[in-house]
């Protein structure tokens, strides 16, 4: 369990902050980076669950701990020492559970005949909103990946990428299951 006591300790004052391990880094650095964009994922989905139904909410809420969950596995990358304790890391059991989660979703909508644009219901406006900064942090992760002497997991990219799927379909859900997409018109404003 964490404990948070003080919650400014002025040790990023000039610029640096502390990977789990301790190691110090700019918070320029890709990693800080890459875990701050899963924060930010997290906050969109906070602000989706407030127009979320039961079933929906209940989803995104599990989602929400997943992240932290991603933060942390992010933020203590593997070293050659063994540390004092076990690393919290993705594993493929939450991939599996978001898969199930997009299946159920997906099971009651309609097949799509066109991109959908983001909007609709303020709840899929927030999910669309979510999807799209989580593909960010999918790209920052993989970017981080092809960094010599950086690792991510695959279970890690693995719940990115799965993670904006359900985003999509919970926002199609949000919807009134896809009646209320906004479908995009090829050329509609030439």
């Amino acid at each position: 369990m964490v404990t948070l006591n003080r919650i400014y300790t002025r040790t990023g004052d000039k610029g640096t902050t502390a990977l789990a391990n301790g190691e110090r880094r700019s918070k320029a650095d890709l990693r800080i980076e890459t875990y701050g964009t899963v924060d930010e994922t997290n906050a969109c989905i906070g602000l989706a669950r407030l127009h979320a139904e039961p079933r929906l909410d209940a989803m995104l809420a599990a989602i929400q701990n997943d992240l932290f969950d991603l933060g942390a596995d992010l933020a203590t990358p593997p070293s050659a020492a063994p540390p004092a304790y076990e690393p919290l890391r993705v594993v493929p059991q939450q991939v599996k559970r978001l898969e199930a989660d997009i299946d159920a979703l997906n099971a009651d909508l309609a097949p799509l005949k066109s991109f959908v644009l983001p909007g609709g219901s303020p709840a899929a406006a927030a999910l669309h909103l979510a999807r799209t900064v989580c593909r960010r942090a999918e790209r920052l992760a993989v970017q981080l990946s092809m960094v010599d002497g950086e690792t991510v997991s695959a279970e890690a990219l693995q719940y990115l990428n799965r993670l904006s799927d359900f985003l999509f379909v919970a926002s199609r859900t949000a919807n009134t299951n896809g009646a209320d997409d906004v479908l995009w018109v090829p050329g509609k404003n030439r």
